[in-house]
């Protein structure tokens, strides 16, 4: 398989935090602060749209129990939950990860962007429609789009 994530679960090789049945958790080569520490699905899934429910309920269970460690064990005084999720999302490894990030106060790091996205919506020029009613109009018909 080439999926780098995959090939650490199955070898094993990782630098194991927590390892669940369908989720598993373990620290990255290059940590943004110490504990970071990367929760996976045990099973590929490429995304958060490939990703069944139950299972990305279980991953986002075990970065619940990972920030809650993170608190008690290593004196965080908050936690900062990162994913992307395609190819415009800057996705580096095409494995469904949360890098869950210990964060103190005055830690010199930050993770929220600095900028806004210059991308217009398909649509009438000028004016797209409402980005929120959008949503809200596809979601309350019960649908959802899957790449």
């Amino acid at each position: 398989m080439n999926c780098t994530f995959c090939r650490l679960i199955q070898e094993g090789t990782a630098r194991w935090v927590a390892r669940e049945t369908v989720a598993c958790a373990f620290l990255p080569l290059d940590p943004l602060a110490p504990g970071h520490t990367l929760v996976v699905p045990t099973r590929h899934y490429a995304d958060v749209f490939d990703t069944p429910p139950d299972v990305l309920a279980a991953a986002m269970a075990l970065v619940q129990r990972v920030a809650g460690a993170m608190r008690t064990a290593l004196g965080a005084s908050g936690v900062n939950i990162l994913s992307a999720s395609g190819p415009g999302s800057e996705q580096s490894v095409p494995h469904l990860h949360f890098h869950v990030v210990p964060r103190w106060v005055d830690d010199g790091i930050s993770t929220w962007p600095t900028g806004r996205s210059e991308h217009h919506l398909a649509g009438d020029p000028g004016d797209p429609g409402d980005p929120g009613e959008r949503l809200a109009e596809l979601l309350a018909q019960g649908q959802q789009h899957r790449s």
